[in-house]
C-alpha cells in the first residue's frame, strides 16, 4: 500500500464530511450523536434490505413507537403486522424481545459486549450501535465494508473464509476517534462508489493505494464461492371465505414467516414440498399460483379457494373482513396469494 493507515482514515473522513448521505436515522458530521434507539432500529431494518425499502418502515415505526419503551409495550402481533413486507421476520420477533430487554435495563447498554447480549444483536449490529450511537471504537463490517476492504487490500481468499482477514484489515484502518463516522463513511463508500458492479474508482477517495484498482480488476473482490442452485418447492395456500370474510391463521413463532398472520397452507417448507391436501372437504377452485424466492429456496405457491365452507369453524384462526384485509399485515408471499384469490372471485 502506498497510503498509510492514518491516510486512509483521514481521506475517508474528509470525503464523508462533504458527501455523507442524509438519512433519517443518522446524525450528520458535527451534529450530536443520534438516539441509540434510532440507530438500533435502522440497523436491524437494514439487514438484508435496501435503504430505499427501509425509509418508509422506519418512519412508520418511529411515528407509532417513538422510543424503545413504547416498542417494548407493543403487542407482538401489531409489530409483526407493521413489519409485513420488509422480510426476514425473525428480525421483527427479536426486535420486540430486545426492546423489552432494553426497557428492563433502563436504557441501551453502551459496550459491544453488553449489546451483543440483547436478542438478535450479532457482532455487526452491536458494533454499529456502539460506534455510531456511543462513539466507541468498534470495528463495523457489513457487506459494503467487506467489499471496500477486500478491494483496498486485494484479499484473494474466497468468502466466507476471507472474513477473518477482512476484519483484521478493517480493524487496522479504524481510527480511535470518530469510529462511528468512519463506519458510516465506509458504508456510504460501498453503497455509492465502491459498488459491486462498475465501481466508480475515479470518484473514490481511497483510489490511490487501492490494490485491486492497481491490479486493474476491482470487481474480482471480494472473491465469492460458486453459487449453488436454490431448490424449487411447491406448496398450496387455502383461501377460505365466508360472509365477506377470509380465514387467517397465525404461523408458528419459529420458522419461515414465523409469528405472521397468513392464509392456511399445506405445510410446505424450504426443505420439503407441501402435502397438497385440502384442510376441508368441498369444491375447491384453482386461482393460479404465485412465485416467491426465499433465502434458501424458490417457492411456487398454488392458491385454491373455497367459499361458504360448511365446517370452516372447526379450522381455528380468525375471520378477517375482506374490506380490511390490507390491515392484516400479511407477509409479501401471502399478500400476493390473497390478491390472486381476490382477482379470481
Amino acid at each position: 500500500m502506498t497510503a498509510s493507515i492514518a491516510e486512509i482514515s483521514n481521506r475517508l473522513l474528509s470525503w464523508y464530511d462533504r458527501h455523507a448521505r442524509d438519512l433519517p436515522w443518522r446524525a450528520l458530521p458535527g451534529e450530536p450523536a443520534p438516539d441509540p434507539y434510532c440507530v438500533w432500529l435502522s440497523e436491524v431494518m437494514l439487514q438484508q434490505t435496501t435503504v430505499a425499502a427501509v425509509k418508509p418502515y422506519f418512519a412508520k415505526f418511529l411515528a407509532r413507537w417513538p422510543d424503545v419503551e413504547a416498542l417494548a409495550a407493543a403487542p407482538d402481533d401489531e409489530v409483526m403486522a407493521a413489519w409485513a413486507g420488509l422480510g426476514y421476520y425473525s428480525r421483527a420477533r427479536n426486535l420486540v424481545k430486545a426492546a423489552r430487554a432494553v426497557a428492563d435495563l433502563g436504557g441501551f447498554p453502551r459496550t459491544e459486549a453488553q449489546l451483543q447480549e440483547l436478542p438478535g444483536l450479532g457482532a455487526y449490529t452491536a458494533a454499529a450501535v456502539a460506534a455510531i450511537a456511543f462513539g466507541a471504537r468498534a470495528v463495523v463490517v457489513d457487506a459494503n465494508v467487506e467489499r471496500v476492504v477486500a478491494r483496498l487490500f486485494a484479499i484473494g481468499e474466497v468468502l466466507p473464509g476471507a472474513r477473518k482477514a477482512i476484519r483484521q484489515r478493517a480493524d487496522a484502518i479504524t481510527p480511535d476517534k470518530r469510529a462511528g463516522d468512519f463506519a458510516q463513511a465506509m458504508m456510504d463508500l460501498g453503497s455509492g462508489i465502491c459498488t459491486a458492479r462498475a465501481p466508480k474508482c475515479l470518484l473514490c477517495p481511497l483510489a490511490v493505494g487501492c490494490e485491486a484498482r492497481a491490479a486493474g480488476e476491482p470487481e474480482r473482490y471480494p472473491v465469492k464461492p460458486a453459487r449453488k442452485a436454490k431448490p424449487e418447492r411447491i406448496g398450496t395456500a387455502w383461501w377460505i371465505e365466508r360472509d365477506g370474510h377470509v380465514l387467517l391463521v397465525q404461523r408458528p413463532g419459529e420458522g419461515m414467516l414465523g409469528g405472521m398472520r397468513a392464509l392456511p397452507d399445506d405445510g410446505w417448507t424450504a426443505r420439503a414440498d407441501g402435502s397438497g391436501k385440502p384442510p376441508l372437504s368441498g369444491e375447491w377452485r384453482d386461482c393460479g399460483a404465485v412465485r416467491h424466492t426465499f433465502t434458501h429456496a424458490h417457492l411456487t405457491l398454488h392458491v385454491r379457494a373455497l367459499v361458504d365452507p360448511v365446517r370452516a369453524g372447526e379450522f381455528g384462526g380468525e375471520w378477517w373482513s375482506l374490506d380490511k384485509l390490507d390491515d392484516a399485515g400479511l407477509p409479501t408471499l401471502f399478500a400476493k396469494a390473497a390478491r390472486l384469490a381476490l382477482a379470481a372471485r
